[in-house]
């Protein structure tokens, strides 16, 4: 009778401390929780960014949302923070051609984003961790950064740019198969390979071709239709060759290295104060 006692006891107990944890998926908050996610997370909200595009004959349209919704999931379990929803709006108008692509202007996916950032500060956020997971976006998010300085903001914005230590990328050739491998390839699929398998149409990532048409070379130069004359079928490298113990490896990296930053954004001072002082210099000229 004494052990059924202290076994219902520690039911309870545990019951009690589960009850007591709060998502970090924004949408998966209640209300009341708001405040005590805000003070869990010493006010940092993490802004996953993905993209609606073809990825390929085989990978799923949302490959980069739904990776980097799961590098975010993962990572928050060991370092909490609250996570935005799924938000999909980036540069993407080099795959306008295919079906799947969600492309909007320019001024749109700026304007946006800023509101979306003013919005996470409205409700109590003065850290902002953009963690972006499409290779179109990144000059775009660097952009949109710097232009953070064109107008006061009480809050700093963090865009989180992953660094491939050595002993990884050691480790990473010795892996990775294929000589051609940006869009749809081996790295992207076996992370999807390992994220969402059920999704893989893997009998279908020979049906195109993924190889370099070279098109167009003129060294020095840049045209906006540099990646399409070298990859029209929105697909860049060899799917096939993709393993889900590949992606494993590739993620288990992503996420440690992604904690690490987290960390040190969550106890960051110094980014707002210079901020801030950077305003007030401003405001005196």
């Amino acid at each position: 009778m004494k052990a059924y006692l202290l076994l219902f006891i520690g039911v309870l107990f545990s019951a009690s401390i589960f009850a007591q944890e709060i998502p970090a998926r924004w949408d998966e908050l209640v209300a009341s929780d708001f405040p005590k996610a805000l003070e869990k997370s010493s006010k940092t909200c993490i802004l996953p960014i993905g993209i609606l595009e073809k990825h390929g004959p085989h990978s799923p349209i949302g490959t980069d949302l739904i990776h980097v919704r799961e590098w975010a999931a993962r990572a928050v379990k060991s370092e909490y923070a609250v996570v935005f929803p799924d938000y999909f709006y980036g540069q993407i108008n080099e795959a306008r051609h295919q079906l799947g692509t969600f492309a909007l202007p320019s001024k749109v996916i700026y304007e946006l984003l800023e509101a979306t950032c003013d919005e996470i500060a409205r409700n109590g956020f003065d850290k902002i961790i953009i963690l972006n997971g499409h290779g179109g976006n990144p000059e775009f998010l660097q952009f949109f950064m710097q232009s953070l300085l064109n107008k006061r903001h009480n809050y700093a914005v963090y865009l989180y740019t992953p660094e491939r230590d050595p002993e990884f990328t050691k480790e990473y050739q010795k892996l990775h198969k294929t000589a051609l491998d940006y869009h749809a390839g081996e790295d992207e699929t076996s992370v999807l390979l390992y994220y969402r398998p059920d999704l893989m149409r893997m009998d279908r990532a020979t049906k195109e071709s993924g190889a370099d048409q070279k098109r167009s070379s003129m060294p020095g130069l840049y045209t906006p239709i540099w990646w399409y004359s070298s990859f029209p079928n929105h697909y860049a490298g060899e799917g096939d060759k993709a393993t889900a113990e590949f992606g494993k490896f590739i993620t288990d990296h992503e996420i440690a290295s992604f904690i690490k930053a987290l960390k040190e954004v969550k106890t960051d001072t110094k980014t707002l104060q210079l901020q801030n002082e950077f305003y007030d210099r401003v405001d005196k000229l």
